[in-house]
């Protein structure tokens, strides 16, 4: 079952604090996919200055935001050496970025989005609302509740930016954007 992303409460499947972060990670998820829906391999690649990363560089970030803290909560550990490696071009956007995300589809985006959060709410069922309250092992000053909050502040404040980005898309003729 999936829940209303207009609610927030206890969802079947989930203990009562975590079904509502799930509530609350869904609607963030629901309006990210509705912010890039259309989107052509063009306007995600599309950068709007020189300073500006592109819609697909912040998909990329959504990613690998979560697979991130997937590993710190759910694995109890920081990043190894490799998944920083792998994931750092995604995590600190930047120049390099700008540079090196892109060519890659809605629909690989999308899949990558959607396999992350399967993961985390597959995870998140099989904790309980006590583990929210445990520290971070990698960033002990931080609990879990605010790990997975953070996930979702993170992600609405980039698909602002999408949204942003967006509307300020080049404007191509129909049958050049369609075809």
């Amino acid at each position: 079952m999936h829940p209303s992303p207009l609610r927030i409460e206890p969802i079947p499947g989930y203990t009562p604090a975590i079904g509502r972060l799930v509530g609350m990670l869904t609607y963030a998820r629901s309006t990210t996919l509705a912010a890039v829906e259309g989107l052509t391999l063009a306007d995600l690649d599309h950068l709007h200055d020189a300073q500006s990363n592109s819609i697909g560089a912040l998909l990329a970030h959504i990613v690998v935001v979560e697979r991130s803290y997937q590993v710190m909560t759910f694995e109890e550990r920081p990043l190894s050496p490799d998944e920083d490696a792998q994931w750092s071009l995604a995590l600190k956007l930047g120049a390099e970025g700008r540079r090196a995300l892109r060519g890659r589809s809605l629909d690989q985006y999308l899949d990558e989005l959607s396999s992350v959060r399967h993961l985390t709410l597959e995870r998140l069922a099989a904790r309980d609302d006590a583990w929210l309250e445990r520290s971070v092992s990698p960033a002990p000053r931080i609990n879990v509740h605010w790990a997975w909050f953070h996930v979702a502040e993170d992600e609405i404040n980039h698909r602002g930016q999408i949204r942003w980005l967006r509307t300020r898309l080049p404007r191509r003729r129909v049958d050049e954007r369609d075809g």
